[in-house]
C-alpha cells in the first residue's frame, strides 16, 4: 500500500501504544485547548492518552479498527474506529490525527478512505460517524470536504469521566457519513 516517497499505511501493532499516543497528544494540545483545561492539556493529557493508547494496543477489542500511517518507520497519522457503535449511525471514528507538519498532503484522507473500507468490509450497510470538538474549525473544513454531513451538536464526556479536564461545557458536532462508500472509493485514487 505504500505510495511512492510517502507514507506506508498498516493496521496499528501493540508497539504502536507510544507513538499513537504522542501523535494524539499533538492532535488535542492545540486545537482542543480552551475547550479542554490548561492544566490538562499541559500535563496529565500525556498520562492519559498513552494509558489509552496502551490497553487499546494490548487488549484490542474485536470491533476496534485502528490504522497507521508511517513514515521513515514514525507514526504521522492514525485513524482509530469502533464498528457498529451506535445502532442509529453505525461505526465511530474515535480519532484521527495526522502530524502537524505533514497536513494537507493527503495523508488524513487516505485513513479517512481507509477507515471507511474497513467499515464497509465489517458491514456494508453500516454508517460511519464522528464527533468534532465544534471550536476545532479546521477538522470541521475537512470533514465536511469529505462529504461529511453535521447533524447534531452534543455536550463534550470530560477525559477520564473528569469534570476538571474541561473548561466549561465544550460542544462537538455529530459529523456523518451514511454511506461511506464515497469514502472508500477515495482510496483508489491515492
Amino acid at each position: 500500500m505504500p505510495a511512492l516517497d510517502g507514507p506506508r499505511f498498516r493496521t496499528a501493532r501493540t508497539s504502536d501504544a507510544r507513538g499513537n499516543a504522542g501523535l494524539h497528544v499533538d492532535g488535542w494540545r492545540h486545537p482542543y485547548r480552551g475547550a479542554y483545561s490548561d492544566a490538562f492539556l499541559d500535563g496529565d493529557v500525556d498520562d492519559y492518552l498513552l494509558a489509552v493508547w496502551t490497553e487499546r494496543m494490548s487488549a484490542p477489542d474485536p470491533l476496534d479498527r485502528t490504522i497507521v500511517a508511517e513514515l521513515d518507520g514514525e507514526i504521522v497519522g492514525i485513524a482509530h474506529t469502533n464498528l457498529g457503535k451506535n445502532p442509529a449511525w453505525g461505526s465511530i471514528l474515535d480519532n484521527l490525527h495526522v502530524a502537524y507538519g505533514l497536513k494537507r498532503q493527503g495523508i488524513g484522507t487516505r485513513l479517512l478512505a481507509l477507515t471507511a473500507r474497513a467499515v464497509l468490509d465489517w458491514s456494508p450497510g453500516s454508517g460511519l460517524y464522528l464527533l468534532v470538538l465544534e471550536q476545532n474549525s479546521a477538522a470541521r473544513a475537512f470533514y465536511e470536504a469529505q462529504g461529511g454531513r453535521i447533524v447534531d451538536r452534543i455536550e463534550v464526556s470530560p477525559p477520564g469521566g473528569d469534570p476538571a479536564k474541561l473548561n466549561g461545557k465544550p460542544m462537538a458536532l455529530r459529523c456523518v457519513w451514511p454511506d461511506p462508500a464515497t469514502l472508500a472509493q477515495a482510496t483508489l485514487s491515492l
